[in-house]
């Protein structure tokens, strides 16, 4: 989303679904895994509204929908584009909005190639380094790239007249936009008729994604299918509003970054982003992990979704920011937003002499993500490894590649609620009971340390809609808990007292940070409060700023995280209002506080037309007040207050006074939102759908089977991929499984697996199977299930469900199984974890692991114990004819 339209977050928030008329949830289980949220669906259907559910399972959320349309799990692509096809071939776009607000008219060059041409890939393609170059993806006469960190490289690049493979330019990966388009105005077609305009190569690119072919790809029934892209397009327009909401069953594929993409283009045709009911909404698995990508704790983000340098020679301040911010947009304020930012972590150290502290930044060599990790923990150039609240040793792809470069390390930090699995690993792991590993031989030092939960410690969630809200502590933590912020305070604390008095360059970074947070009580806990201030940011005189735009790039403002900026506005703790619903507006502004500048509706400047007034009065949101000469509207407008629709900013304007009237999308330097991507993603300018990595179908769009730049891990023996669709040995496989969440447990059990009353809720690790699947392969309801990929295998007890019904694909029945992901050997409800099923095969932009869509066997009874598990998994590999190059191929 960040690509298509200059934020990673969610367009909405979820209780502007109640506006809807209506909701498309697809890669979410809504109703059990976000069932607080899903009283907005509830109440928008009880005001008329249609609910869709698009899952391969049947579920609370599907038995609430008026239509439930099972698919094969892995071709979202298929089904998105085929509703766009069905939108373009029908005129059922909102062409008014799209010609206004999106990137549609704008002209491509003469060389870009699109899959259409390339039976599967995108003009620009290293077939040798797996990558594109994305010269040919710009519009006509302009150059464009994403802010990613390497985007220098690629002037650098182009000033010695070479190709730039932009192997970074991940727009998407810093849930940004800032793609710089530089200089002039992109050549458009009003008309839309031009052949190179985006919105005709987007009407080919999508012309073969016919009902017969999401019928013959997905197993959905044309007649369904049908139906499902007459209640968007009936429920979209000047009037009416249709949703989306997604959760990780779109993201955790090879391609999940591009079935967002696809759902933005789809909203962007009807006219859905930015408007009451519409939008998308990321519905996030966490409290806080839409608070964990914003401060961050991603390796290639700094907080506020600005790029993390890269390791290249000669590169300053002014360097940086000339090649990672953007000529216009408010983007184009980057170096205010770093400049601050730098105060923020080392204050009067940061001057304007030494770049503000800018070199103490570290740089990226390459992808340092969690699977990258792991590959150097096995390497053996990862030593050490901190975890807190997280749960590889179950809750990671390959689960068993974890545990073994955990057992590489020298030493490794625990923090948790409960002896969680990757505490134990070294002792009561898989495999030491099959020999692979003997506690003897580990070296890993391991501590575990108890952590505070969130009831034993003051702090904000930043939740699913971008709302920081905050808790207050309600009990001490017990013995010796101690809270995320306590461990990581304290740690430093006693890090530069033993680098006090260094003369080490190296240790200046660390010894000149603003460590100086005041404590409380006997076990001199930081001041959270204190945390959210520096957060917020400050001027020079230590008064509490209001708005990002009050930053300065001079070092006369401080402030830890830009998008933050306002969340303590006047000195008061904003995250912490709590008016009630019934004394505001629907928008609810004075209930906590969301970012950007408690705007809760992102873009809504597209709410209203090109001349400030709403599209309809019923969908009204913001507008144009010409007696006032500002925006004003039931939410915060997103957009320069004062500046009217009929602007036109001067040709020389840069940064937000170069936005247009019409610009609503305000952090695209084009001031649009984006069908076709001319940067920012490094597998496409357009969605196009190909198969998961292990398949046992072929791709009937193309002659491509997956994503060509799909991130491959070096080729290990724990690794293997499988053969797919044609290939020998891929019917040894010929079943699709795929992970979900139950509302008894949360994500890798750690929270829950310990709690007696959960695990009584759900004893055991199960798989659910159709009556056809139990009766095809002799399993019994209750009874044992052996599961087995080339990775590994596991056993679960069966489930024998209707809720996961037969499809009919490519003229064959298939069946799918599902496995719920919470599970593992420790805590009062155990079992074995689904994810060691998994491979680490990654989308190329996140990477991302594929848990949604993974080819496996199914056989009765349990798993064999100790060595033979491990024979058993070998000779699968041997009957498939599975080596070290199979499924890497482009």
């Amino acid at each position: 989303m960040g690509t298509s339209f200059g934020r990673g977050g969610a367009t909405t928030f979820q209780q502007d679904l109640q506006n809807s008329d209506c909701i498309v949830i697809q890669g979410s289980n809504m109703a059990e895994c976000h069932p607080v949220g899903f009283q907005w669906v509830t109440e928008a259907k009880s005001r008329g509204a249609k609910v869709i559910h698009v899952d391969p399972r049947f579920t609370r959320t599907s038995a609430l929908a008026d239509l439930h349309v099972p698919l094969r799990a892995g071709t979202d692509i298929v089904f998105l584009g085929g509703i766009i096809n069905y939108v373009l071939e029908h005129d059922k776009y909102f062409r008014d909005y799209v010609v206004a607000y999106t990137n549609a008219p704008v002209m491509l060059r003469e060389d870009f190639r699109d899959t259409e041409d390339l039976d599967g890939v995108f003009s620009g393609l290293d077939p040798d380094n797996r990558r594109y170059d994305n010269a040919t993806w710009q519009y006509k006469g302009m150059e464009i790239q994403a802010a990613s960190g390497e985007r220098e490289r690629w002037i650098e690049d182009r000033a010695d007249g070479g190709r730039a493979v932009t192997e970074a330019a991940r727009g998407e990966a810093h849930g940004a936009g800032g793609a710089d388009i530089g200089a002039g105005v992109p050549e458009r077609d009003e008309t839309l008729s031009h052949p190179r305009c985006v919105f005709q190569v987007l009407k080919r690119h999508y012309a073969r994604y016919t009902p017969q072919m999401v019928e013959q790809i997905c197993g959905v029934p044309q007649d369904v299918f049908r139906q499902v892209c007459e209640l968007v397009t009936d429920n979209s327009g000047r009037d009416r509003t249709t949703a989306f909401a997604y959760a990780v069953g779109w993201t955790q594929h090879t391609v999940g970054v591009q079935y967002i993409r696809t759902a933005a283009v789809l909203q962007q045709l009807l006219g859905n982003i930015g408007r009451p009911g519409g939008g998308i909404l990321a519905l996030r698995g966490h409290a806080s992990i839409q608070g964990s990508t914003d401060i961050p704790t991603l390796f290639d983000l700094l907080p506020g979704y600005i790029p993390m340098p890269h390791a290249h020679l000669n590169q300053d301040l002014d360097a940086f920011v000339e090649a990672d911010s953007t000529r216009k947009g408010y983007w184009g304020n980057m170096r205010s937003y770093l400049v601050s930012l730098l105060k923020a972590y080392w204050g009067e150290a940061a001057t304007a002499e030494n770049d503000y502290c800018f070199d103490y930044l570290p740089r990226l060599t390459g992808s340092h993500s969690t699977y990258e990790t792991t590959m150097a923990q096995l390497e053996g150039t990862c030593k050490g490894y901190f975890l807190y609240g997280e749960n590889p040793a179950v809750g990671s792809a390959n689960a068993k590649l974890q545990r073994l470069g955990m057992a590489n390390l020298d030493w490794l930090v625990v923090r948790d609620f409960s002896l969680i699995e990757s505490a134990t690993w070294w002792q009561d792991g898989p495999e030491i009971e099959t020999g692979e590993l003997r506690t003897e031989d580990i070296r890993t030092e391991v501590f575990f340390l108890p952590a505070a939960a969130h009831t034993e410690k003051d702090g904000s969630f930043t939740n699913t809609q971008r709302l920081l809200q905050w808790h207050h502590q309600a009990v001490e933590p017990p013995g010796e808990a101690r809270s995320d912020l306590w461990f990581t305070f304290h740690l430093g604390r006693l890090i530069r007292r033993k680098l006090a008095g260094s003369a080490d360059p190296m240790d200046r970074p660390v010894l000149d940070l603003t460590w100086d947070y005041p404590t409380r009580g006997e076990l001199a806990e930081p001041d959270a409060e204190a945390v959210l201030a520096e957060i917020n940011g400050r001027a020079a005189d230590g008064h509490p700023l209001s708005s990002y735009q009050q930053l300065q790039d001079d070092g006369s403002t401080a402030c830890g995280c830009w998008i933050y900026c306002g969340v303590y506005a006047d000195g008061v703790n904003q995250a912490a209002r709590r008016k009630p619903g019934a004394e505001q507006n629907w928008v609810a502004g004075e209930w906590a506080w969301a970012w950007p500048a408690n705007r809760r509706i992102l873009y809504n400047r597209a709410s209203a037309d090109p001349d400030g007034r709403p599209w309809s009065e019923r969908k009204a949101l913001v507008w144009w007040d010409a007696e006032q000469a500002r925006w004003v509207g039931h939410d915060i407008p997103d957009f320069p207050l004062g500046t009217p629709p009929q602007h036109q900013a001067p040709p020389d304007a840069t940064g937000a006074e170069a936005l247009s009237g019409t610009d609503a999308f305000i952090m695209q330097a084009d001031g649009k939102a984006w069908l076709y991507a001319p940067s920012g993603l490094t597998d496409g300018p357009l969605p196009a759908h190909y198969e998961p990595q292990d398949s046992p179908f072929r791709n009937l769009l193309y002659g491509r089977q997956r994503n060509p730049v799909r991130h491959v891990m070096p080729p290990l023996p724990d690794n293997r991929y499988q053969p797919s669709a044609d290939e020998p040995g891929a019917q040894v496989f010929p079943y699709v499984a795929t992970t979900y969440r139950l509302t008894e447990h949360h994500t890798a059990g750690g929270m829950s697996r310990w709690l007696p009353y959960l695990a009584e809720l759900q004893p055991e690790f199960f798989c659910e199977v159709s009556p056809e699947l139990a009766a095809e392969r002799g399993l019994a309801h209750t009874g044992w299930a052996t599961i087995v990929s080339a990775r590994n295998v596991i056993e679960a007890r069966v489930l024998v469900t209707d809720r996961v019904p037969p499809l009919t694909v490519q003229g064959r029945t298939l069946h799918q199984i599902g496995l719920p992901y919470h599970w593992g050997p420790n805590g009062y409800s155990t079992g074995d974890a689904a994810n060691e099923l998994l491979h680490l095969s990654l989308d190329p932009n996140t990477h991302i692991q594929e848990a949604k869509a993974i080819a496996v066997d199914i056989r009765p009874g349990r798993r064999p114990r100790g060595p033979a598990a491990v024979q058993l998994v070998r000779a699968y590999q041997v009957r498939a004819g599975i080596d070290e190059h199979t499924g890497t191929e482009m």
